[in-house]
C-alpha cells in the first residue's frame, strides 16, 4: 500500500508544480474556444485556444502540435533518427549540420552551464542507466555512474553558430535537451497559433505554461501546487502575454527505501539533485529563465537566488528541501 500510494504521489506531478486554467471550465463550454492534449517531450502537452471560429481554431491548433512534434523529433535523444542522435553517433569524430532551433537551444544549454558553473549540464546525458518510471524504475550501479562521470563536461559541446555545425568532443558522450529544448518547444508552438490569426490562447507543457492575450476578456489563471501536497494549492497567479515555468522533485520520479529519485540529474555525481524541491518563474518572455528551474534544482536555494536577481521582471518561489519557501517580485 505504501509502494502504491507513493507512486501516486510522483504521478500525480506529471503536470509539473502548476495547474494551469484554473476556473477554465466554464469557458471551454464556449463554442470559440478549442482544448486538445497530446503527449510531447515525456509529458502532457495542452493548448487551449480562443478563435473566431471553431474550423480555424482547430486548424490552428493541429498547426502548432505539428510544429512541436517536428522540432521533438529533432531534440529527442530517445528517436534513432534525430540530430541529437546523429550528435551521439559522431561524438569525438566530427560535427553534424545543426538547423538554427537547435543551435540557438546548444547555446542556451552553453550559456545556462557558465552562469551555473556547470550545475546545469546537458551532457549529464551519459548517465543513461536511469529510468524514473515508477513501473519500471532503475537505479544505475556506483560504479557506472562513476564510469559515465568522466564524460561529463559542458565544455567539451561543441557549438558552431557562423557554420551551422555542433557536435560533442570526446566519444561517448551524450546529451538530455529535456532542462532547456521545451520551452522553445512550447514557445514555438504558440508562435503558430499566433501565425495562424490566433491571438488568445494557452499551451502547457508539463508544468510550463505560455500564454498569450486572455480567456473570454479574463487574464490566464494558473495556481501553483505545494510539491508535497499537490491538492493543495500555495499561490495562484495571473498571467497574460507571459510565461510560468517550473521544475520540480516530483516530476518523472519514484521512492524506493524511503528516498525520493528523480529526474534532474547532478552532473557531478549522476544522482538526483537534493537541495531544492521545486521552482517556479513567472516572466514576460521565456527566454531569460529557460533552464533556470533545473540548474536551481542543483545548485540550491542560495545560488538560485543569486542567479534570478540580475534577471528584471521575473518573480520567482523557491521550495528548498525543508520545505521553506522563498519568493522575489509580485510574491515578495
Amino acid at each position: 500500500m505504501t509502494h502504491l500510494l507513493q507512486r501516486r504521489q510522483c504521478l500525480a506531478g506529471l503536470g509539473g508544480l502548476l495547474v494551469a486554467g484554473l476556473g477554465m471550465r466554464p469557458a471551454l463550454a464556449s463554442p470559440d474556444v478549442h482544448r486538445a492534449t497530446r503527449v510531447l517531450m515525456g509529458t502532457r502537452v495542452d493548448i487551449v485556444a480562443q478563435g473566431d471560429g471553431p474550423g480555424a481554431t482547430a486548424a490552428a491548433v493541429q498547426a502548432a502540435f505539428a510544429e512541436m512534434q517536428r522540432l521533438e523529433r529533432m531534440m529527442s535523444r530517445h528517436r534513432a533518427d534525430s540530430l541529437v542522435s546523429a550528435m551521439h553517433r559522431r561524438a569525438g569524430q566530427g560535427l553534424v549540420m545543426a538547423p538554427p532551433e537547435l543551435l540557438a537551444v546548444l547555446q542556451r544549454a552553453a550559456e545556462l552551464s557558465r552562469l551555473s558553473e556547470g550545475a546545469f549540464d546537458i551532457t549529464v546525458g551519459a548517465y543513461h542507466g536511469w529510468s524514473f518510471d515508477p513501473q519500471d524504475a532503475h537505479v544505475p550501479a556506483p560504479q557506472d555512474l562513476r564510469r559515465e562521470r568522466r564524460l561529463v563536461n559542458f565544455r567539451d559541446v561543441l557549438v558552431h553558430p557562423a557554420t551551422g555545425q555542433a557536435g560533442l568532443g570526446r566519444p561517448g558522450m551524450r546529451i538530455d535537451l529535456g532542462g532547456v529544448a521545451k520551452l522553445p518547444i512550447l514557445q514555438a508552438g504558440l508562435r503558430v497559433l499566433g501565425q495562424h490569426g490566433v491571438r488568445h490562447a494557452m499551451v502547457n507543457g508539463g508544468g510550463d505554461v505560455l500564454t498569450r492575450g486572455q480567456l473570454l476578456g479574463q487574464d490566464w489563471r494558473v495556481g501553483i501546487r505545494d510539491p508535497r501536497s499537490p491538492e493543495r494549492l500555495i499561490h495562484t497567479v495571473q498571467v497574460r502575454d507571459g510565461c510560468v515555468a517550473s521544475s520540480g522533485d516530483y516530476e518523472r520520479c519514484f521512492v524506493r527505501d524511503g528516498r525520493r529519485y528523480h529526474h534532474v540529474l547532478d552532473p557531478r555525481t549522476g544522482m538526483p539533485s537534493r537541495g531544492v524541491r521545486g521552482v517556479v518563474t513567472v516572466s514576460r518572455q521565456p527566454d531569460p529563465v529557460n533552464g533556470l528551474g533545473a540548474a536551481i534544482m542543483v545548485a540550491g536555494a542560495a545560488t538560485g537566488r543569486h542567479l534570478l536577481s540580475p534577471l528584471r521582471d521575473v518573480d520567482s518561489l523557491i521550495v528548498d528541501a525543508d520545505a521553506r519557501v522563498s519568493t522575489t517580485g509580485r510574491w515578495h
